[in-house]
């Protein structure tokens, strides 16, 4: 397997473990993130919790993984643009991580409010709404509004240089540019980010993601492509 060949397949798996792990972190964040009663479920559940902590924390290996596996190879094509989508890839991780610590420091909360003999619910529900504030505002920021730029800039490489077919680029510019729709809808109001909208704006995205992981995992980079590349630098040299 040669360089090139690997790197499809680490990017291509790195995808579908993003993905994954993202939806089961949601999931399992449920106790403390919905309904009235999050305190005390919250510190109920506690493992369950941190569970989703840890699947959120492999996403943002996932993310970097993808950013640091792909920059090589998108820089042969258009350097400036891999070097900012590796930075907003990270950017992207942060905030993702600032989440995690947000939802881990409810958990906190909730374990306080459990082991207090009178809590003062009103303090405790004061902090819990400005730390859920917190996760909410990451949880748009991160998966919509960050992973719309990201996708546009590494879909552009794509569509121009050829390394994966074209519909696959353009499947990825258009979901990119509906989840950023998507997320200005969110910001101002419009829309949900949990809602009927917010996923069918999402869904191309999403499916544009499991395509290109397939793709280069079964097939991996255009070969021709690189050759090609390859060629135009030794001329050039």
């Amino acid at each position: 397997m040669n360089a090139n060949k690997k790197s499809a397949l680490i990017v291509g798996v790195l995808f579908i473990l993003a993905a994954v792990t993202a939806i089961i972190g949601l999931l399992l964040y449920d106790p403390i993130l919905n309904g009235p009663d999050y305190l005390r479920k919250g510190s109920e559940h506690a493992n369950q919790v941190i569970l989703g902590a840890l699947m959120e924390l492999m996403l943002v290996v996932s993310a970097v993984g993808t950013a640091t596996t792909m920059f090589p190879i998108l820089r042969k094509y258009n350097e400036t643009i891999a070097l900012w989508h590796l930075c907003f890839r990270f950017l992207e991780a942060i905030i993702i991580t600032i989440g995690i610590i947000s939802v881990l420091s409810l958990l906190t909360l909730s374990r306080e409010f459990a082991a207090a003999a009178a809590p003062d619910t009103a303090s405790f529900q004061a902090s819990g709404i400005v730390l859920k504030a917190v996760h909410d505002w990451t949880f748009l920021l991160g998966p919509l509004f960050m992973l719309g730029i990201n996708t546009m800039m590494y879909s552009y490489i794509f569509y121009k240089s050829k390394l994966v077919p074209r519909f696959i680029s353009i499947l990825g510019m258009t979901g990119a540019t509906l989840v950023f729709i998507c997320a200005l809808l969110v910001m101002f109001g419009v829309i949900q980010q949990v809602s009927f909208w917010g996923a069918i704006l999402a869904l191309p995205v999403a499916t544009n993601e499991m395509i290109l992981a397939v793709w280069l995992i079964v097939k991996g980079f255009n070969e021709s492509a690189l050759a090609s590349l390859s060629a135009k630098t030794e001329r050039a040299s």
